[in-house]
């Protein structure tokens, strides 16, 4: 193995594939996975926005790392919770599996030593952790796949980033409000309907709640398909 390339793309699916064989052989070896969603984010947000988050958060991790690869996110997640709400598109978990399994054993067979799921998407954390074993299963022994799936944790740095910068922790409730809300105006202003805008349920995300968003479907806790106020 030569000097590890330096990379002037993270991007897998903008490459050429000769390229991509020569940064895995100088060492570039970690990929990032995207698992993001397509569904409902209130009356003024648009589909994608946990698939955009998704793409620019690995984005964002890849620089910080360094020799990092973003694999094309996985647009379409678990959602089953949001069919409530039109448009929403869901994937059965099954499905999920099997796409998150042939990610990771293609990406394996390339070559590629550490794979990073990243869910942007709540609705994708559980079936991540669920599987992860059988992903590790499924790749060359040389091959590692990790992924966060702390989903309270992960609201929880949401709301210490709000009060950081803003103050208004308080809006923060982990679906269309406040943070992600602000996140779209910074990834696609022109996509944010700010005059509809609003508060919606304003009930902790513990796992009580979350596990009633599961079972029962998120219409059950907020009228509008918002957490928190997106105010």
């Amino acid at each position: 193995m030569g000097q590890t390339k330096q990379m002037t793309e993270i991007f897998l699916e903008r490459m050429r594939s000769p390229e991509i064989g020569a940064a895995i052989e100088s060492g570039v070896t970690t990929i990032i996975v995207p698992c993001g969603a397509v569904e409902q984010h209130g009356p003024h947000l648009p589909l994608f926005v946990d698939a955009e988050h998704g793409t620019s958060l690995g984005a964002e991790v890849a620089e910080r790392l360094g020799n990092t690869f973003v694999a094309p996110t996985i647009r379409v997640g678990c959602s089953e919770h949001h069919m409530s709400f039109p448009g929403t598109i869901s994937l059965q978990k099954d499905t999920f599996y099997a796409v998150c399994r042939d990610y990771c054993v293609s990406l394996s067979r390339h070559g590629f030593r550490k794979i990073c799921m990243l869910p942007s998407h709540g609705g994708n954390f559980k079936p991540l952790d669920n599987i992860l074993d059988e992903l590790n299963d499924a790749v060359k022994e040389e091959c590692k796949v990790v992924a966060y799936t702390n989903l309270i944790e992960l609201a929880k740095t949401w709301e210490k980033v709000v009060d950081e910068e803003s103050g208004l922790a308080d809006r923060v409730g982990g679906h269309a409000d406040i943070a992600e809300s602000s996140l779209m105006l910074l990834l696609h202003p022109e996509l944010v309907r700010e005059e509809k805008a609003e508060k919606g349920s304003t009930a902790e995300l513990d796992k009580e709640v979350i596990q009633k968003i599961i079972d029962e479907g998120f219409h059950t806790v907020t009228h509008n398909g918002i957490l928190g106020d997106a105010r």
